[in-house]
């Protein structure tokens, strides 16, 4: 690492203030549960630490630790439906709150690389994803958008479109579903 070049110089030490909130609504958006997001940017940190000597400056810090985090979200997505990954996913079914229907997974130690190929699959991936959010009932996806894109509370979603929040939780429960159900057909089953 040249440390007198400032732009191929990073700082670990900042990327918690700096970048957390960022990687966490990055992730969010893509895979739907708050404990997942939060595992997977505090995998691509540690990733980042143990791969900063190959920063080469030629991107910002934060666009850096982005394409890290794109590689962990595809990981997560490949290591859930793979055979392996399927055998240690489990449903967690709440009656109401938060995690209602989330997928809670072991997660494990993953590698991280970068090249070409892997950007380009991480664009597609981000892109079926925008289509199946898009593909949902207007309804569903306006809550599903609100609760987990721009983070609305439950309360404040609730007052605006005049639902009850049980009714919130199963908008957001079957929006949840058919997203599932969207990418296993259109991207896992290619």
């Amino acid at each position: 690492m040249n440390l007198t070049n400032p732009s191929n110089t990073l700082s670990p030490d900042k990327w918690v203030d700096n970048y957390a909130d960022y990687l966490f609504n990055y992730a969010i958006v893509r895979v739907n549960n708050s404990n997942v997001a939060k595992d997977l940017v505090q995998e691509t940190f540690f990733a980042g630490l143990k791969s900063a000597k190959n920063f080469e400056g030629k991107s910002t810090e934060r666009t850096w630790l982005v394409s890290i985090l794109k590689r962990k979200i595809i990981d997560y997505y490949r290591k859930i439906n793979s055979k392996k990954g399927q055998a240690e996913v489990r449903m967690s079914f709440y009656d109401s709150g938060e995690n209602e229907g989330n997928w809670i997974e072991e997660r494990v130690p993953q590698t991280w690389g970068n090249d070409a190929d892997k950007d380009i699959e991480n664009e597609e991936l981000k892109n079926q994803l925008d289509e199946c959010i898009d593909n949902l009932p207007e309804k569903y996806a306006m809550v599903f958008k609100m609760k987990t894109i721009q983070q609305f509370e439950t309360e404040d979603i609730c007052k605006e479109l005049n639902i009850s929040p049980s009714n919130l939780w199963v908008i957001i429960h079957r929006a949840r579903t058919q997203l599932r159900g969207c990418m296993e057909k259109n991207w896992f089953n290619k």
